[in-house]
């Protein structure tokens, strides 16, 4: 049992808490240190001290006295809690459920550590888990809403749907004494939530009847609309289905998908153009500023037709000089017909307008001249339609008519860089920044393209236009903090590309991180969204974070460090392989390669150093600073990855990068060569084959696939009897199924 405390230490204890929870810390210890002098065996104490000294970044220490803490008190469910807290902390979550478990068992109606427990419950996944924690909560406060919630999204989360719709009707029954607000947001949302989850079982009917009867009143009004119309047109009832889409449409004119489901509930078949037609033109006369009326019947529209309403289409759009016109439309160009023509009626609008004004065009007439050629150059920069020549050719003329134009130079900018001449297209696309130099957009555009032509520094000085200057560690630290992925992905492969792997393996790590920091941020919102009543969000961000790797960003980024730790290992073996001299002049410049770094990456400190230094001179000395303590940051041991780059192990490293994209991206052809030339490295020769067939399924005609079969089958020769049977036989039968094995 706890050791009873004094009045007068209890209430010093208090304020031990309240000074961790307003992240007073060194106040926090002063007072722990009172009460542990007078009881040193106090293990609530003890344990407090830990929290405080593990917020302070003395980790080791904290979990040291937060042991014995709870070795002396073992029936302290404060001491547990504590002990659950250091291990979340530490991101091992099974300890901590542990943790808070026993704590629970000592403690079986705290709040805080039920809440606690249901967080890291539904943050590891443990539907069934937060199921139980949650019907807890209900049990012992079945007055508070979130309870309820709780146990709805447990149960959904879960795929138990008839469950979750149960327990949010049962809290609802115990509502009828009272009627809730119409600005209530939390029962708003929960309506809406619940009729989610009967549409989500398939009962559409009893959906519409719900929306329509119970949540009338409900305060997302756009989503009540767009349920309705769903609702009504998969029930079939056309009529009232179209009249709902024609609100939603009177609503946004410019929803594409409105449009399209109108004309769906309508009947209207693919090939009747002409009433497709009459729904558009109806609505682009009612709204003359909608852009979908007029841009969408270029969809469906052939022949005469369609170059009938794409002339009077682009000529409006020229007219005004809207600069995403061929942005708008180059997702036809899957047509060869709407390709060729959409460019012909470009250059019929240029000559038309040549031949009607002549000699007495202005700068406003010339307006949408500009905007024709622009067209043209970016039509003839596309992939689908390139003419580089013929592109250079109309930019510049564009240029001409308006040599201020942003868009125009960094269209110019990418005519160059596809024609190869990376330091022409970073010079030109610096040159339109210049035109703009408070656009942070361009900013950036320039500084990407930089960076494309392996100048990190230039581009790193180019961003920093746009950082805090106040930043400690200058622009780089400051694009770190912001989470520019874009810009460490391109920086890491443009020190690939020069050669230094410590800096690119830094890069990649950065922004494995970053998404290890976008998976750990949904912890928050466990508690917040149940707060705020926002379920079906919450419920959307839940299955996003369940595929957060899935996205581009991480493949591309994970991918290059796969493949430089490819070739970080090859490199590493032709060297042990090489003859004495060759190697002894191979460390030699390796080493006289790190030494350079370590140099830069000293003077790189110093200066921020100084720049800091300058900095806290220029701050106004009377200026109040704050006395609440900020949390300690920890400090980069490895700023330049020089520690990354000295890896003995880079296989097993690149496999931290590979697990995730085999995981998460497995219809991607890339992700599942570079796995196969991972395994094959490391001898698991299953997993290669594995990839291989993977990648085989995907695209048996790609060059790497052959490549790699016959590898696999040169290899899989010369390792065969040093496998077991079982091994030979599956490789022996999975092997004749791959072409070219």
């Amino acid at each position: 049992m706890p050791q009873p405390l004094s009045t007068r230490e209890a209430n010093l204890f208090r304020t031990v808490i309240r000074n961790y929870e307003d992240k007073q810390y060194k106040r926090g210890l002063k007072s722990a240190e009172q009460i542990l002098k007078k009881h040193p065996k106090h293990g609530d104490t003890m344990s407090m001290k830990a929290l405080i000294m593990n917020a302070q970044g003395k980790t080791q220490e904290a979990f040291a006295l937060a042991k014995e803490a709870v070795s002396i008190d073992m029936k302290s469910h404060i001491c547990w809690h504590v002990y659950g807290i250091l291990y979340r902390s530490e991101k091992n979550f099974e300890e901590a459920i542990k943790a808070y478990k026993f704590a629970l068992r000592l403690e079986p109606e705290s709040p805080q550590i039920q809440r606690d427990l249901a967080t890291l419950q539904i943050h590891v996944r443990d539907f069934q888990g937060y199921t139980q924690t949650r019907l807890a909560m209900v049990k012992a406060r079945p007055q508070i809403r979130q309870h309820w919630t709780g146990v709805a999204i447990g149960h959904h989360l879960e795929g138990d749907l008839e469950q979750a719709e149960n327990v949010l009707t049962a809290y609802e029954k115990s509502l009828s004494s009272q009627t809730p607000l119409k600005t209530d947001i939390e029962n708003s949302e929960a309506l809406l939530y619940k009729n989610s989850i009967i549409a989500e079982r398939g009962d559409i009917q009893r959906a519409l009847d719900h929306l329509e009867k119970d949540c009338k009143n409900c305060l997302d009004r756009l989503a009540i609309l767009e349920l309705r119309a769903r609702y009504l047109g998969e029930l079939g009832r056309k009529e009232e289905a179209a009249n709902a889409y024609r609100a939603l449409i009177d609503r946004n004119p410019d929803h594409p998908a409105y449009y399209k489901s109108l004309i769906e509930v309508l009947d209207i078949t693919s090939g009747d153009e002409a009433a497709k037609k009459a729904i558009y033109d109806e609505y682009a006369t009612k709204y003359p500023r909608s852009d979908a009326a007029r841009r969408l019947p270029l969809e469906f529209l052939t022949g005469d037709d369609f170059r009938a309403v794409a002339k009077t289409y682009l000529t409006l759009m020229f007219d005004k000089g809207v600069p995403s016109t061929f942005a708008n439309l180059k997702y036809l160009y899957s047509d060869s017909y709407k390709k060729e023509a959409l460019p012909a009626l470009a250059e019929e609008y240029i000559q038309e307008r040549k031949d009607r004004l002549g000699e007495q065009a202005n700068g406003d007439s010339s307006k949408g001249e500009g905007a024709a050629l622009y067209f043209l150059a970016q039509h003839y920069n596309y992939h689908q339609s390139r003419d580089l020549a013929k592109a250079l050719e109309y930019v510049e003329g564009a240029i001409q008519l308006d040599p201020k134009s942003v868009d125009f130079q960094m269209t110019k900018a990418r005519i160059f860089k596809h024609q190869g001449d990376l330091e022409r297209a970073a010079a030109a696309m610096d040159q339109a920044r210049l035109l703009d130099t408070r656009d942070r957009y361009i900013n950036s555009k320039a500084a990407k393209y930089q960076l494309r032509n392996n100048e990190n520094e230039k581009a790193l000085t180019t961003l920093g236009l746009f950082t805090r200057a106040e930043t400690v560690g200058g622009p780089l630290a400051d694009l770190i903090d912001m989470q520019a992925i874009w810009f460490l992905t391109e920086d890491g492969e443009a020190w690939q590309r020069r050669g230094n792997t410590a800096l690119a393996l830094k890069r990649y790590h950065t922004v494995y991180n970053i998404f290890d920091i976008w998976q750990e941020d949904q912890f928050d919102f466990h508690t917040f969204s149940l707060r705020k009543g926002q379920i079906r969000a919450y419920i959307d961000m839940v299955r996003w974070e369940d595929k957060l790797r899935e996205h581009p960003f991480y493949f591309r980024a994970a991918l290059d460090a796969v493949n430089l730790y490819l070739g970080m290992f090859d490199k590493a073996q032709a060297t042990s392989g090489a003859n004495g001299t060759e190697s002894k002049e191979a460390n030699g410049a390796e080493e006289a390669e790190k030494k350079k770094a370590a140099k830069k990456a000293r003077k790189e400190a110093q200066k921020a150093e100084r720049e800091a230094a300058e900095r806290a001179a220029k701050q106004d000395p009377n200026k109040p600073h704050k006395a609440k303590e900020e949390d300690p940051k920890k400090k980069d041991d490895d700023p330049n990855g020089l520690k990354l780059a000295a890896t003995e192990t880079p296989l097993l490293d690149a496999m931290k990068f590979l697990d995730f994209l085999l995981q998460f991206s497995p219809r991607n052809i890339a992700g599942q060569l570079a796995g196969f030339e991972v395994f094959i490295r490391t001898g698991k020769y299953l997993l290669a084959l594995r990839c291989l067939k993977a990648a085989t399924a995907l695209d048996k005609d790609h060059p790497k696939v052959l490549e790699q079969a016959n590898k696999l089958r040169k290899t899989i020769d010369e390792v065969l009897d040093s496998l077991s049977p079982k091994t030979q036989e599956v490789i022996k039968s999975e092997l004749a199924t791959v072409p070219g094995a």
